[in-house]
């Protein structure tokens, strides 16, 4: 039985009760399956369809089968001279295997997933970062490079010494599955591991009782990388006790054993492995993964309503570009079961939440966690008052402060209320001191020791709910996928004409920043914008990471110091991009300026030039997540 999640004054009672250390709650994420097995074995855990048609072939795992299935791979790894401080990779898309790796792999020892997206010195650095011992990946399968790419990644990483290849050929039904055999590409390997076939590998273990014994007691299980588009990789670690704290909270406060949730995100992302796979273990919910490239799958958008109607699902994890492409499509399908959409990973424009409510009946209710801190911090309430724009409060024993940091971590001012400062998070989630791999990375990371600076500046407000304003560190978040501007430059900085380069996030209406770069050449030299493009094209990672506006300026705004002073170019960027908005709307309105709120951040300051239409500038403008106002309204 969940409780009534309605402000934040329940997540004060809850801690009230008793401590976290005195809740019972399982020790290790397999004693939580196997508490869930016992009481309900014969419910629907995870199903898995390959293609989006809602009529096709789909696999379904009970509580049971999942447990039986995660034994025996965790007894695999353990056959293979995994212990618990080794590392088990998986570079795997979406599907069934996917899950039960991830959980063997943190039973038998720790384990390390990998986005397939990423290029093949990416995916070998990260390998050998974390000294992988055995690497999961695809068997060579049409329409897809992550075996090649595995492959060539362990040529580089001779600490992987088996590889254990996933055939997906069994989610396929005649004639697609007579074809594949005849189709399937070839993987060439220079590398020296062992291969196995993971599904013969597999069954040959026992799937009644672990053939290791498991302690209870509280170790690092996983090792996630974040960021993505640099060439070394960041690498957090995450012991049992955030998983289950994860799983508790989403237990407690959202789903029961009744829940159908449809989760198309990666399952080498936090927020699908933790808020929701362990929040199914803990509370027996039934979790749906549509595809193995989820959102980006053929035919996922077209068919999303039917499958909601086919699973009868109830909470739909999203983030704000796939609810934007959702609702470019008719809801076409009987979508009555659905109690709530949950949204993260980057911040929800207000139009594209009234268009939602408008089209499903049902709200989206926007939240915020960070791989650092094994996700959850902060959700909007699901049965209260959900202010659109912040992402909340903060959840049960989670501590949140506004606070003013020197490097050194060391506090200088602690914030009050509407007062922006750096986010810092104390919870079970934060592995105090040790949540990068390699110790020069924790260094100042840590407010009083205890609170993880996250990075992000914010403010709480009289309610207690989050307001995320801007971010310390420079990232650019494309549709919740983290781009390092520093490779961006990087790759520009190697054009002969360019003297310095500043990369930043510019609004979009879709993905929510995409990444542009303004650049200042040397004295006497000459590049357009095209070419300075075309430049960088070969030298970036990931087409996700390409710039998507290059623009030429006399000088780029510094700091005193001479450093790019990148407040400035974001205000350009801001002015640039509502402008062309406003008049492509054929609005009377520009862009005056964009202003630094000591509440909202960056805050785009507009001008009327006639009457206006206020019901259309406001559809217009809420599409984007940076605030707006006019020239003669008071600041807030």
């Amino acid at each position: 039985m969940t409780r009534a999640f309605t402000n934040a004054a329940v997540s004060r009672a809850i801690e009230a009760e008793m401590p976290w250390a005195d809740r019972d709650v399982p020790g290790t994420v397999y004693d939580a399956l196997s508490r869930t097995a016992g009481k309900m074995g014969d419910r629907k855990a995870i199903s898995f369809q390959i293609l989006s048609d809602p009529r096709a072939k789909a696999e379904t795992l009970t509580w049971t089968e999942l447990l039986a299935r995660t034994t025996q791979a965790a007894n695999l790894f353990r056959s293979l001279n995994v212990g618990p401080d080794d590392v088990v990779a998986y570079l795997l898309p979406n599907c069934n295997e996917a899950a039960v790796v991830m959980l063997g792999g943190m039973t038998a020892g720790i384990v390390n997933p990998i986005n397939p997206l990423l290029d093949v010195e990416q995916i070998a650095g990260i390998l050998k970062e974390t000294d992988a011992k055995v690497l999961v990946t695809l068997k060579g399968f049409p329409k897809t490079d992550v075996a090649q790419k595995a492959a060539e990644a362990a040529a580089f990483a001779p600490n992987v010494k088996t590889i254990l290849e996933v055939d997906l050929l069994h989610y396929l039904t005649p004639p697609k599955s007579w074809l594949v055999p005849l189709i399937r590409p070839k993987v060439t390997a220079r590398h020296h591991a062992r291969v196995q076939d993971y599904t013969k590998a597999v069954a040959a273990q026992p799937a009644d009782r672990l053939t290791f014994d498991h302690s209870g007691a509280d170790r690092v299980a996983a090792y996630f990388h974040t960021g993505g588009t640099t060439g070394v990789p960041k690498v957090t670690q995450h012991k049992q006790e955030g998983m289950i704290y994860n799983g508790w909270l989403g237990h407690e406060l959202i789903f029961d054993e009744t829940d159908v949730l449809i989760c198309p995100l990666p399952l080498f992302h936090v927020f699908a492995c933790y808020p929701i796979m362990m929040s199914a273990i803990q509370a027996g919910s039934h979790v749906v993964f549509p595809t193995p490239a989820g959102y980006r799958g053929d035919g996922v958008f077209d068919n999303f309503w039917k499958l909601i109607e086919r699973y009868g699902v109830t909470f739909l994890i999203t983030v704000p570009t796939a609810l934007s492409a959702l609702m470019q499509r008719k809801v076409d399908a009987d979508v009555s079961t659905l109690k709530t959409a949950i949204s993260g990973s980057a911040p929800l424009p207000l139009e594209l939440y009234r268009k939602f409510e408008e089209s499903t009946g049902v709200q989206v209710a926007e939240g915020y966690g960070l791989t650092e801190a094994t996700c959850l911090v902060s959700c909007n309430p699901f049965e209260g008052q959900k202010k659109v724009g912040s992402v909340g409060v903060p959840l049960p024993y989670t501590d949140v402060r506004i606070l003013k940091c020197a490097e050194d971590g060391s506090i200088t001012h602690e914030c009050g209320t509407d007062e922006v400062g750096e986010i810092c998070v104390s919870n079970p989630g934060v592995f105090e001191g040790s949540t990068y791999t390699e110790p020069g990375k924790n260094l100042g990371l840590y407010a009083d020791r205890i609170y993880l600076r996250t990075g992000d500046l914010g403010r709480l407000d009289a309610d207690g709910y989050l307001w995320i304003t801007g971010r310390k560190k420079d990232l650019i978040i494309r549709g919740g996928h983290n781009i390092d501007p520093a490779e961006i430059e990087e790759a520009l900085m190697g054009h002969p004409a360019v003297a310095v380069v500043g990369a930043i996030g510019q609004p979009d209406a879709v993905a929510g920043e995409l990444p542009c770069a303004y650049v200042e050449l040397v004295a006497g030299a000459h590049a357009d914008p095209a070419e300075l493009l075309d430049f960088c094209k070969d030298r970036i990672h990931e087409r996700a990471a390409i710039p998507k506006y290059v623009e030429v300026l006399p000088e780029l705004p510094k700091t005193a110091v001479g450093k790019v002073f990148k407040p400035d170019l974001r205000k350009l960027a801001i002015a640039r991009i509502y402008g062309a908005a406003l008049e492509g709307a054929g609005l009377p309105v520009s862009v005056a300026g964009v202003v630094d709120d000591k509440k909202l951040g960056l805050v785009a300051i507009l001008k009327r030039h006639g009457d206006v239409d206020e019901a259309a500038l406001s559809q217009l403008m809420d599409r984007f997540t940076r605030p707006w106002r006019w020239q003669d309204a008071p600041r807030g």
